[in-house]
């Protein structure tokens, strides 16, 4: 197993870093299409503006070959704005594509929402607990978000987990070996940790 982090120039790939070294696990970054060869899982830890991290892939010419790896069914673990790019564009961009891995579209809390951005720790209630990422976290494990937009109008199929913050909306999906999180594994302690070492058990 060789673990690759995305790095497009942004994202918190030091805090990924800690969390992957108390697992006992060293990382590669991935900053061009041929880092990816010597790897056998990608994490994807975005941070930022949506359209501006689409901007950094596709200059650094990773947009292409992220799809490809997703599409392959190879591990990949995207958080938070990496979650959001999985999906077809968002409100926060208007006219910037994401990687369109699945079908979707990121957009902002509702006005009703108790506020925003919503940070802090939350219950993520699983859709099916017997799927292998979420093996030892009971049915309503808590982690830590940030973020003030979500991807809406998923498929029922690829949802994994819901969370409630003035409204309910997806906190993860998964398929195959692609998972993704709104919320921050890396900052979310033992619960965050255990994900993780689910994630690395996925084959290439």
């Amino acid at each position: 197993m060789k673990i690759g982090i995305v790095d497009y120039g942004g994202g918190n790939l030091r805090s990924v870093i800690r969390a992957l070294e108390a697992l006992g696990e060293k990382a590669t970054l991935v900053s061009k299409p041929e880092s990816l060869e010597d790897v056998s899982h990608v994490i994807f830890p975005g941070q930022g503006e949506f359209g501006d991290c689409a901007r950094q892939l596709e200059e650094r010419g990773l947009s292409q070959a992220l799809i490809q790896w997703a599409r392959a069914d190879r591990p990949f673990f995207g958080i938070c704005v990496g979650y959001q790019l999985l999906f077809e564009s968002s409100e926060e961009s208007p006219g910037v594509k994401g990687l369109s891995i699945f079908e979707g579209k990121v957009r902002h809390f509702a006005p009703t929402a108790k506020k925003v951005p919503h940070m802090g720790w939350n219950s993520a209630s699983l859709s099916d607990s017997t799927n292998p990422y979420w093996d030892g976290l009971g049915e309503d494990p808590y982690f830590y978000f940030v973020h003030s937009y979500f991807p809406d109008h998923l498929p029922e199929e690829i949802v994994a987990t819901r969370t409630h913050h003035g409204e309910a909306f997806v906190s993860a999906v998964s398929k195959g070996q692609v998972l993704g999180t709104q919320f921050h594994p890396e900052k979310s302690q033992k619960a965050g940790l255990k994900l993780i070492a689910n994630f690395l058990k996925t084959t290439s």
